[in-house]
Protein backbone atom coordinates (compact mmCIF):
# COMPACT_ATOMS: atom_id res chain seq x y z
CA UNK A 1 0.00 0.00 0.00
CA UNK A 2 1.00 3.61 -0.51
CA UNK A 3 3.14 5.48 1.99
CA UNK A 4 0.75 8.04 3.51
CA UNK A 5 3.50 10.61 4.02
CA UNK A 6 4.35 10.46 0.32
CA UNK A 7 0.69 10.83 -0.61
CA UNK A 8 0.29 13.87 1.64
CA UNK A 9 3.27 15.59 -0.02
CA UNK A 10 1.89 14.80 -3.48
CA UNK A 11 -1.44 16.41 -2.58
CA UNK A 12 0.32 19.70 -1.75
CA UNK A 13 0.93 20.29 -5.47
CA UNK A 14 3.58 19.60 -8.05
CA UNK A 15 5.95 22.38 -7.01
CA UNK A 16 6.12 21.06 -3.45
CA UNK A 17 6.35 17.47 -4.68
CA UNK A 18 9.12 18.12 -7.20
CA UNK A 19 11.12 20.15 -4.67
CA UNK A 20 10.81 17.28 -2.16
CA UNK A 21 12.01 14.84 -4.82
CA UNK A 22 15.07 16.98 -5.47
CA UNK A 23 15.88 17.19 -1.77
CA UNK A 24 15.33 13.46 -1.20
CA UNK A 25 16.64 11.92 -4.38
CA UNK A 26 17.52 8.72 -2.53
CA UNK A 27 13.89 8.02 -1.58
CA UNK A 28 11.77 5.87 -3.89
CA UNK A 29 8.18 7.15 -3.57
CA UNK A 30 5.63 4.48 -2.72
CA UNK A 31 2.25 5.30 -4.30
CA UNK A 32 1.18 1.71 -4.88
CA UNK A 33 -2.59 1.18 -5.09
CA UNK A 34 -3.17 4.89 -4.36
CA UNK A 35 -6.36 6.45 -5.66
CA UNK A 36 -5.03 9.25 -7.87
CA UNK A 37 -8.11 9.60 -10.05
CA UNK A 38 -8.60 13.19 -11.30
CA UNK A 39 -5.25 14.19 -9.78
CA UNK A 40 -3.28 16.93 -11.47
CA UNK A 41 0.15 15.33 -11.92
CA UNK A 42 1.26 17.47 -14.84
CA UNK A 43 5.06 17.86 -14.92
CA UNK A 44 5.35 15.63 -11.85
CA UNK A 45 8.65 13.92 -11.15
CA UNK A 46 7.53 10.31 -10.70
CA UNK A 47 10.76 8.69 -11.78
CA UNK A 48 11.32 5.33 -10.09
CA UNK A 49 8.07 5.77 -8.16
CA UNK A 50 6.09 2.70 -7.16
CA UNK A 51 2.67 3.17 -8.78
CA UNK A 52 1.84 -0.52 -8.91
CA UNK A 53 -1.94 -0.93 -9.07
CA UNK A 54 -2.56 2.82 -8.72
CA UNK A 55 -5.89 4.24 -9.93
CA UNK A 56 -5.16 7.00 -12.45
CA UNK A 57 -8.29 7.53 -14.51
CA UNK A 58 -9.00 11.17 -15.35
CA UNK A 59 -5.54 12.04 -13.97
CA UNK A 60 -3.49 14.63 -15.80
CA UNK A 61 0.01 13.29 -16.36
CA UNK A 62 0.92 15.49 -19.29
CA UNK A 63 4.64 16.10 -19.35
CA UNK A 64 5.17 13.99 -16.24
CA UNK A 65 8.56 12.37 -15.76
CA UNK A 66 7.87 8.70 -15.03
CA UNK A 67 11.14 7.15 -16.11
CA UNK A 68 11.72 3.72 -14.52
CA UNK A 69 8.49 3.97 -12.53
CA UNK A 70 6.48 0.85 -11.75
CA UNK A 71 2.97 1.23 -13.18
CA UNK A 72 2.25 -2.45 -13.52
CA UNK A 73 -1.45 -3.24 -13.09
CA UNK A 74 -2.24 0.48 -12.87
CA UNK A 75 -5.78 1.46 -13.83
CA UNK A 76 -6.16 4.28 -16.35
CA UNK A 77 -9.89 4.22 -16.96
CA UNK A 78 -13.16 4.64 -15.07
CA UNK A 79 -14.69 1.14 -14.78
CA UNK A 80 -18.15 2.64 -14.21
CA UNK A 81 -18.20 4.68 -17.39
CA UNK A 82 -15.79 2.65 -19.53
CA UNK A 83 -18.50 0.76 -21.38
CA UNK A 84 -20.86 3.68 -21.97
CA UNK A 85 -22.15 4.08 -25.52
CA UNK A 86 -20.56 7.44 -26.20
CA UNK A 87 -17.12 6.47 -24.93
CA UNK A 88 -15.46 7.09 -28.28
CA UNK A 89 -16.84 10.64 -28.35
CA UNK A 90 -16.37 11.60 -24.72
CA UNK A 91 -13.72 8.98 -23.93
CA UNK A 92 -10.94 11.49 -23.32
CA UNK A 93 -12.77 12.68 -20.21
CA UNK A 94 -12.60 9.23 -18.67
CA UNK A 95 -9.00 8.33 -19.46
CA UNK A 96 -5.70 9.75 -18.46
CA UNK A 97 -3.77 12.07 -20.74
CA UNK A 98 -0.08 11.17 -20.94
CA UNK A 99 0.83 13.38 -23.88
CA UNK A 100 4.56 13.98 -23.96
CA UNK A 101 5.09 12.13 -20.67
CA UNK A 102 8.50 10.58 -20.08
CA UNK A 103 7.85 6.92 -19.24
CA UNK A 104 11.17 5.60 -20.46
CA UNK A 105 12.12 2.36 -18.69
CA UNK A 106 8.81 2.45 -16.81
CA UNK A 107 7.22 -0.85 -15.82
CA UNK A 108 3.73 -0.83 -17.31
CA UNK A 109 3.37 -4.59 -17.63
CA UNK A 110 -0.27 -5.67 -17.82
CA UNK A 111 -1.44 -2.10 -17.26
CA UNK A 112 -4.77 -1.20 -18.83
CA UNK A 113 -4.03 1.78 -21.05
CA UNK A 114 -6.98 1.32 -23.37
CA UNK A 115 -7.90 4.62 -25.02
CA UNK A 116 -5.09 6.52 -23.26
CA UNK A 117 -3.58 9.57 -24.97
CA UNK A 118 0.17 9.00 -25.25
CA UNK A 119 0.99 11.29 -28.15
CA UNK A 120 4.73 12.05 -28.27
CA UNK A 121 5.23 10.16 -25.00
CA UNK A 122 8.68 8.74 -24.27
CA UNK A 123 8.42 5.00 -23.63
CA UNK A 124 11.84 3.85 -24.74
CA UNK A 125 12.92 0.63 -22.99
CA UNK A 126 9.62 0.58 -21.09
CA UNK A 127 8.07 -2.73 -20.07
CA UNK A 128 4.57 -2.93 -21.54
CA UNK A 129 4.38 -6.70 -21.74
CA UNK A 130 0.78 -7.85 -21.64
CA UNK A 131 -0.50 -4.25 -21.45
CA UNK A 132 -3.77 -3.28 -23.12
CA UNK A 133 -3.33 -0.24 -25.38
CA UNK A 134 -6.30 -0.87 -27.64
CA UNK A 135 -7.67 2.37 -29.16
CA UNK A 136 -4.83 4.29 -27.51
CA UNK A 137 -3.26 7.25 -29.31
CA UNK A 138 0.50 6.74 -29.51
CA UNK A 139 1.16 8.94 -32.52
CA UNK A 140 4.79 10.10 -32.66
CA UNK A 141 5.53 8.27 -29.39
CA UNK A 142 8.96 6.73 -28.78
CA UNK A 143 8.77 3.02 -27.90
CA UNK A 144 12.24 2.10 -29.09
CA UNK A 145 13.62 -1.03 -27.40
CA UNK A 146 10.38 -1.36 -25.42
CA UNK A 147 9.15 -4.77 -24.27
CA UNK A 148 5.74 -5.11 -25.92
CA UNK A 149 5.51 -8.88 -25.71
CA UNK A 150 1.83 -9.93 -25.97
CA UNK A 151 0.71 -6.30 -25.66
CA UNK A 152 -2.56 -5.31 -27.36
CA UNK A 153 -2.76 -2.34 -29.76
CA UNK A 154 -6.03 -3.20 -31.53
CA UNK A 155 -7.38 -0.18 -33.45
CA UNK A 156 -4.71 2.03 -31.86
CA UNK A 157 -3.26 5.11 -33.55
CA UNK A 158 0.47 4.47 -33.98
CA UNK A 159 1.15 6.99 -36.72
CA UNK A 160 4.83 7.95 -36.90
CA UNK A 161 5.57 5.89 -33.78
CA UNK A 162 9.14 4.73 -33.14
CA UNK A 163 9.34 0.99 -32.45
CA UNK A 164 12.93 0.37 -33.47
CA UNK A 165 14.43 -2.70 -31.76
CA UNK A 166 11.19 -3.19 -29.83
CA UNK A 167 10.01 -6.65 -28.77
CA UNK A 168 6.57 -7.11 -30.33
CA UNK A 169 6.59 -10.88 -30.08
CA UNK A 170 2.97 -12.13 -30.18
CA UNK A 171 1.65 -8.59 -29.87
CA UNK A 172 -1.82 -7.84 -31.22
CA UNK A 173 -2.04 -4.87 -33.62
CA UNK A 174 -5.20 -5.80 -35.51
CA UNK A 175 -6.69 -2.84 -37.32
CA UNK A 176 -4.02 -0.48 -35.97
CA UNK A 177 -2.92 2.56 -37.95
CA UNK A 178 0.86 2.30 -38.35
CA UNK A 179 1.48 4.81 -41.10
CA UNK A 180 5.19 5.77 -41.25
CA UNK A 181 5.91 3.76 -38.10
CA UNK A 182 9.57 2.88 -37.55
CA UNK A 183 9.93 -0.90 -36.94
CA UNK A 184 13.63 -1.07 -37.82
CA UNK A 185 15.21 -4.03 -36.04
CA UNK A 186 11.95 -4.84 -34.23
CA UNK A 187 10.87 -8.41 -33.44
CA UNK A 188 7.37 -9.02 -34.81
CA UNK A 189 7.49 -12.79 -34.53
CA UNK A 190 4.03 -14.23 -34.04
CA UNK A 191 2.48 -10.76 -33.99
CA UNK A 192 -1.01 -10.23 -35.39
CA UNK A 193 -1.18 -7.21 -37.72
CA UNK A 194 -4.19 -8.38 -39.69
CA UNK A 195 -6.04 -5.44 -41.18
CA UNK A 196 -3.37 -2.98 -40.01
CA UNK A 197 -2.27 -0.05 -42.19
CA UNK A 198 1.54 0.08 -42.48
CA UNK A 199 1.73 2.57 -45.35
CA UNK A 200 5.20 4.13 -45.46
CA UNK A 201 6.42 2.07 -42.50
CA UNK A 202 10.12 1.36 -41.97
CA UNK A 203 10.56 -2.42 -41.56
CA UNK A 204 14.29 -2.48 -42.27
CA UNK A 205 15.96 -5.45 -40.53
CA UNK A 206 12.73 -6.35 -38.72
CA UNK A 207 11.97 -10.00 -37.88
CA UNK A 208 8.67 -11.34 -39.16
CA UNK A 209 8.46 -15.03 -38.34
CA UNK A 210 4.94 -16.41 -38.30
CA UNK A 211 3.60 -12.86 -38.47
CA UNK A 212 -0.02 -12.36 -39.53
CA UNK A 213 -0.35 -9.60 -42.14
CA UNK A 214 -3.59 -10.83 -43.69
CA UNK A 215 -5.56 -7.95 -45.24
CA UNK A 216 -2.90 -5.49 -44.08
CA UNK A 217 -1.83 -2.49 -46.16
CA UNK A 218 1.87 -2.55 -47.10
CA UNK A 219 2.39 0.35 -49.46
CA UNK A 220 5.64 2.29 -49.77
CA UNK A 221 7.33 0.34 -46.95
CA UNK A 222 11.09 -0.04 -46.55
CA UNK A 223 11.97 -3.71 -46.06
CA UNK A 224 15.75 -3.84 -46.49
CA UNK A 225 17.28 -6.70 -44.50
CA UNK A 226 13.90 -8.02 -43.39
CA UNK A 227 13.65 -11.62 -42.12
CA UNK A 228 10.25 -12.90 -43.25
CA UNK A 229 9.30 -16.57 -42.79
CA UNK A 230 5.85 -18.18 -42.71
CA UNK A 231 4.23 -14.76 -43.02
CA UNK A 232 0.48 -14.71 -43.67
CA UNK A 233 -0.28 -12.26 -46.47
CA UNK A 234 -3.73 -13.35 -47.65
CA UNK A 235 -5.57 -10.30 -48.94
CA UNK A 236 -2.69 -7.97 -48.10
CA UNK A 237 -2.07 -4.97 -50.35
CA UNK A 238 1.63 -4.96 -51.29
CA UNK A 239 2.99 -2.15 -53.41
CA UNK A 240 6.32 -0.35 -53.91
CA UNK A 241 8.30 -2.15 -51.21
CA UNK A 242 11.87 -0.81 -51.10
CA UNK A 243 14.47 -3.57 -50.75
CA UNK A 244 17.61 -1.40 -50.83
CA UNK A 245 19.22 0.51 -47.92
CA UNK A 246 18.69 4.27 -47.64
CA UNK A 247 22.09 5.16 -49.09
CA UNK A 248 21.64 3.17 -52.32
CA UNK A 249 19.52 3.70 -55.44
CA UNK A 250 15.92 2.66 -54.75
CA UNK A 251 14.72 -0.72 -55.99
CA UNK A 252 11.12 -1.68 -55.27
CA UNK A 253 9.12 -4.91 -55.50
CA UNK A 254 5.47 -5.71 -54.88
CA UNK A 255 5.83 -8.93 -52.93
CA UNK A 256 7.22 -9.27 -49.42
CA UNK A 257 7.98 -12.98 -49.69
CA UNK A 258 10.23 -12.69 -52.74
CA UNK A 259 11.92 -9.48 -51.59
CA UNK A 260 14.66 -11.26 -49.65
CA UNK A 261 15.42 -13.55 -52.57
CA UNK A 262 15.65 -10.71 -55.07
CA UNK A 263 18.00 -8.73 -52.85
CA UNK A 264 20.21 -11.80 -52.41
CA UNK A 265 20.45 -12.11 -56.17
CA UNK A 266 21.45 -8.48 -56.46
CA UNK A 267 23.96 -8.37 -53.62
CA UNK A 268 25.42 -11.86 -53.33
CA UNK A 269 27.66 -13.09 -56.14
CA UNK A 270 27.74 -16.60 -54.70
CA UNK A 271 23.95 -16.83 -54.87
CA UNK A 272 24.00 -15.57 -58.44
CA UNK A 273 26.64 -18.16 -59.31
CA UNK A 274 24.49 -20.90 -57.80
CA UNK A 275 21.45 -19.78 -59.81
CA UNK A 276 23.58 -19.53 -62.92
CA UNK A 277 24.90 -23.05 -62.36
CA UNK A 278 21.40 -24.40 -61.84
CA UNK A 279 19.95 -22.81 -64.94
CA UNK A 280 22.91 -23.37 -67.31
CA UNK A 281 24.28 -26.70 -66.09
CA UNK A 282 21.38 -28.66 -64.59
CA UNK A 283 20.12 -31.70 -66.49
CA UNK A 284 16.98 -33.39 -65.18
CA UNK A 285 17.00 -37.17 -65.67
CA UNK A 286 13.61 -38.88 -65.47
CA UNK A 287 13.45 -42.62 -65.01
CA UNK A 288 12.60 -45.48 -62.69
CA UNK A 289 15.26 -46.81 -60.35
CA UNK A 290 13.93 -50.34 -60.36
CA UNK A 291 16.61 -53.01 -59.84
CA UNK A 292 16.83 -53.77 -63.56
CA UNK A 293 17.04 -50.07 -64.54
CA UNK A 294 19.15 -48.68 -61.69
CA UNK A 295 22.56 -49.56 -63.17
CA UNK A 296 21.83 -47.77 -66.47
CA UNK A 297 20.39 -44.65 -64.85
CA UNK A 298 23.27 -44.42 -62.37
CA UNK A 299 25.74 -44.76 -65.23
CA UNK A 300 23.84 -42.13 -67.22
CA UNK A 301 23.99 -39.73 -64.30
CA UNK A 302 27.75 -40.22 -63.94
CA UNK A 303 28.30 -39.74 -67.67
CA UNK A 304 26.30 -36.52 -67.68
CA UNK A 305 28.45 -35.32 -64.78
CA UNK A 306 31.61 -36.13 -66.73
CA UNK A 307 30.37 -33.83 -69.48
CA UNK A 308 30.43 -30.93 -67.01
CA UNK A 309 26.69 -30.85 -66.23
CA UNK A 310 24.87 -31.01 -62.92
CA UNK A 311 22.68 -34.14 -63.10
CA UNK A 312 19.43 -34.24 -61.13
CA UNK A 313 18.02 -37.75 -61.09
CA UNK A 314 14.42 -38.09 -59.94
CA UNK A 315 13.50 -41.50 -58.57
CA UNK A 316 9.81 -42.31 -59.07
CA UNK A 317 10.09 -45.39 -56.87
CA UNK A 318 10.58 -43.39 -53.67
CA UNK A 319 7.57 -42.06 -51.78
CA UNK A 320 7.45 -38.26 -51.98
CA UNK A 321 6.48 -35.95 -49.15
CA UNK A 322 5.37 -33.32 -51.66
CA UNK A 323 3.16 -33.68 -54.68
CA UNK A 324 5.31 -35.37 -57.35
CA UNK A 325 4.00 -33.24 -60.19
CA UNK A 326 4.83 -30.03 -58.31
CA UNK A 327 8.33 -31.29 -57.55
CA UNK A 328 8.99 -32.31 -61.14
CA UNK A 329 7.69 -28.99 -62.44
CA UNK A 330 10.02 -27.08 -60.10
CA UNK A 331 13.03 -29.13 -61.18
CA UNK A 332 12.10 -28.75 -64.86
CA UNK A 333 12.10 -24.96 -64.52
CA UNK A 334 15.71 -25.16 -63.34
CA UNK A 335 16.90 -27.59 -66.01
CA UNK A 336 18.82 -26.72 -69.15
CA UNK A 337 17.35 -29.82 -70.75
CA UNK A 338 15.67 -33.07 -69.74
CA UNK A 339 16.62 -36.67 -70.48
CA UNK A 340 13.59 -38.95 -70.16
CA UNK A 341 14.11 -42.70 -70.18
CA UNK A 342 10.86 -44.17 -71.55
CA UNK A 343 11.94 -47.78 -71.20
CA UNK A 344 9.84 -48.41 -68.11
CA UNK A 345 7.70 -45.27 -68.02
CA UNK A 346 5.31 -45.86 -65.10
CA UNK A 347 4.38 -42.32 -64.00
CA UNK A 348 6.66 -40.55 -66.52
CA UNK A 349 3.73 -39.92 -68.91
CA UNK A 350 1.94 -38.00 -66.19
CA UNK A 351 5.02 -35.93 -65.37
CA UNK A 352 5.79 -35.13 -69.01
CA UNK A 353 2.17 -34.08 -69.44
CA UNK A 354 2.69 -31.60 -66.58
CA UNK A 355 5.97 -30.27 -68.04
CA UNK A 356 5.92 -30.32 -71.82
CA UNK A 357 2.78 -28.30 -72.65
CA UNK A 358 3.60 -25.57 -70.14
CA UNK A 359 7.38 -25.18 -70.34
CA UNK A 360 9.52 -24.96 -73.45
CA UNK A 361 12.58 -26.84 -72.24
CA UNK A 362 14.27 -29.41 -74.50
CA UNK A 363 13.27 -33.02 -73.75
CA UNK A 364 15.48 -35.77 -75.15
CA UNK A 365 13.71 -39.14 -74.79
CA UNK A 366 15.78 -42.33 -74.81
CA UNK A 367 14.48 -45.89 -75.15
CA UNK A 368 16.00 -49.35 -75.07
CA UNK A 369 15.83 -51.07 -78.45
CA UNK A 370 13.03 -53.58 -78.63
CA UNK A 371 10.78 -51.46 -76.42
CA UNK A 372 8.03 -49.11 -77.60
CA UNK A 373 7.22 -45.66 -76.32
CA UNK A 374 3.87 -45.34 -74.59
CA UNK A 375 0.93 -44.66 -76.91
CA UNK A 376 0.35 -40.96 -76.12
CA UNK A 377 3.99 -39.93 -76.51
CA UNK A 378 3.67 -39.41 -80.26
CA UNK A 379 1.33 -36.49 -79.57
CA UNK A 380 4.20 -34.61 -77.91
CA UNK A 381 6.39 -35.11 -80.98
CA UNK A 382 3.69 -33.72 -83.25
CA UNK A 383 2.73 -30.73 -81.10
CA UNK A 384 5.79 -29.48 -79.23
CA UNK A 385 8.98 -28.95 -81.18
CA UNK A 386 11.12 -28.92 -78.02
CA UNK A 387 10.43 -32.65 -77.62
CA UNK A 388 13.18 -34.32 -79.69
CA UNK A 389 12.94 -37.61 -81.57
CA UNK A 390 13.41 -40.72 -79.45
CA UNK A 391 16.96 -42.04 -79.36
CA UNK A 392 17.10 -45.86 -79.27
CA UNK A 393 20.10 -47.48 -77.56
CA UNK A 394 21.15 -51.14 -77.55
CA UNK A 395 22.53 -51.37 -74.01
CA UNK A 396 24.29 -49.37 -71.32
CA UNK A 397 27.66 -49.27 -73.08
CA UNK A 398 26.04 -48.13 -76.32
CA UNK A 399 24.12 -45.36 -74.55
CA UNK A 400 27.22 -44.02 -72.83
CA UNK A 401 29.37 -44.25 -75.95
CA UNK A 402 26.87 -42.24 -78.00
CA UNK A 403 25.67 -39.93 -75.25
CA UNK A 404 27.48 -36.83 -76.42
CA UNK A 405 26.53 -37.05 -80.11
CA UNK A 406 23.06 -38.54 -79.87
CA UNK A 407 21.69 -37.09 -76.62
CA UNK A 408 23.61 -34.04 -75.42
CA UNK A 409 24.38 -32.47 -78.78
CA UNK A 410 20.74 -32.47 -80.06
CA UNK A 411 19.53 -31.16 -76.72
CA UNK A 412 22.07 -28.32 -76.72
CA UNK A 413 21.17 -27.46 -80.31
CA UNK A 414 17.52 -27.15 -79.27
CA UNK A 415 18.52 -24.97 -76.27
CA UNK A 416 20.21 -22.52 -78.66
CA UNK A 417 17.27 -22.63 -81.05
CA UNK A 418 14.80 -21.86 -78.27
CA UNK A 419 17.01 -19.08 -76.91
CA UNK A 420 17.20 -17.50 -80.37
CA UNK A 421 13.43 -17.48 -80.74
CA UNK A 422 12.89 -16.46 -77.11
CA UNK A 423 10.53 -19.44 -76.78
CA UNK A 424 11.12 -19.99 -73.10
CA UNK A 425 10.06 -16.45 -72.39
CA UNK A 426 6.66 -16.93 -73.91
CA UNK A 427 6.63 -15.98 -77.60
CA UNK A 428 3.27 -16.25 -79.34
CA UNK A 429 3.96 -19.55 -81.19
CA UNK A 430 4.69 -21.60 -78.06
CA UNK A 431 2.99 -22.86 -74.93
CA UNK A 432 4.67 -21.35 -71.87
CA UNK A 433 3.75 -20.84 -68.25
CA UNK A 434 2.44 -17.40 -67.34
CA UNK A 435 4.21 -17.50 -64.02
Amino acid sequence: MANQEHLDILKQGMKTWNRWREEHADIQPDLSYADLSSANLSEANLSKANLHGAVLYEANLSGAYISEADLSYAKFYDPVNYERDNFDIAGEYYVVALRGADLSKANLSKANLSGVHLEKAKLSSANLSGADLSRADLSSADLSSANLNRATFSSANLFDVTLSSANLNRATLTGAYLGFANFSGADLSGADLSGADLSGANLNKATLVGTNLANATLKGCSIYGIAAWDVQLDGAEQLNLTITPPDEPIITVDNLKIAQFIYLLLSNKEIRDVIDTLTTKSVLILGRLTPERKAILDALREAVRQHNYLPILFDFQRPASRDITETISTLAHLARFIIADLTDPSSIPQELQAIVPTLAVPVQPVLLEGKREYSMFSDFLKTYHWVLPVYYYRDQDHLLATLKEQVIKPAEQKVKELAGSDTRLGSSDTHTMSS
